[in-house]
């Protein structure tokens, strides 16, 4: 199923760039368009991972670097029966965790020098439990490929919108108001492409965290520590087109209503909740 998902991902993209190549070039320019979707269809699925690691400055860990840490992943990932992931340590204050890769095999985990600090052991299990678990259900690859995607809708918007404002090719004879239009237009579709990964996921990852570790209420309690830090400021490089790999939103504590509507987590409220009623499910006594 994730599989088909990703494939429908990947021919929506191929059909929008195209189509923009359409109205700028004609049909030569949709040909360019289809030679760009197909390079990044490729880096998008292969190396797209690796783009999102880079760009939040990730460090690659091991047992000499980071022993506790290993050690908590690697128990983890034995209970679930799946390949030791990749762990990564972003050097920043701000709380925060994602996993990202094409499939178990080729995963890697990331938490930032916040989190580590911030929370207790059991606590930090409890998040990685809950980024194992979006590995488990194959999560990560439409997740970082969504990623990867809206990131290029949004700098295509972002050329049209110059190109309006500036001027553009005279001998296509792009009509301005429809530069500006499709620059509104396809931001909207980056956040329609987002919420592919849909907030059930943070749900069945959640889940998936609790019954792993056997301690709902670890994860709620880091829930809790992860929100109220990140109203306080946003993950330094943090961006839209990836705010949904995240644990926790990293624009928390940014008051924007319109971003409301493409939301790509479900309310920290809702999601302590659920964690509470599975833990009354499971009979465990606080």
């Amino acid at each position: 199923m994730e599989t088909v998902k990703t494939i429908v991902l990947l021919t929506l993209m191929t059909l929008l760039m195209v189509w923009i190549g359409g109205i700028f070039g004609g049909e030569s320019g949709m040909l360019m368009a289809l030679v760009i979707a197909g390079v990044m269809n490729f880096v998008s699925y292969f190396y797209s991972d690796k783009l999102v690691l880079a760009h939040y400055h990730a460090v690659e860990v091991d047992e000499r670097s980071a022993p506790g840490l290993m050690a908590i992943v690697r128990r983890l990932s034995d209970k679930a029966g799946l390949p030791m992931p990749k762990v990564y340590i972003i050097p920043e204050r701000v709380p925060n965790a994602f996993a990202t890769g094409r499939n178990p095999k080729h995963a890697a985990v990331a938490v930032t020098e916040g989190l580590l600090e911030l929370l207790d052991e059991e606590e930090i299990e409890a998040v990685l439990a809950h980024e194992l678990s979006h590995v488990r259900h194959y999560d990560i690859l439409i997740g970082t490929i969504a990623a990867t995607i809206a990131g290029a809708i949004a700098w295509i918007a972002n050329i049209m919108q110059f190109g309006a404002f500036f001027g553009g090719r005279d001998d296509r004879n792009v009509n301005p108001v429809i530069m500006i239009l499709l620059s509104i237009i396809l931001p909207i579709a980056a956040g329609i492409i987002q919420m592919a990964v849909s907030r059930s996921r943070e749900f069945q990852a959640d889940e998936g965290a609790a019954r792993l570790t056997g301690r709902p209420e670890w994860l709620a309690s880091a829930l809790v520590k992860l929100e109220n830090y990140n109203r306080q400021g946003i993950l330094p490089e943090a961006t839209p087109e990836t705010a949904h790999m995240f644990i926790i939103n990293p624009f928390t504590g940014k008051d924007i209503s319109f971003a409301n509507l493409f939301r790509t987590h479900p309310t920290t409220e809702q999601r302590i909740e659920r964690l509470e009623r599975l833990r009354q499910e499971m009979g465990i006594v606080r």
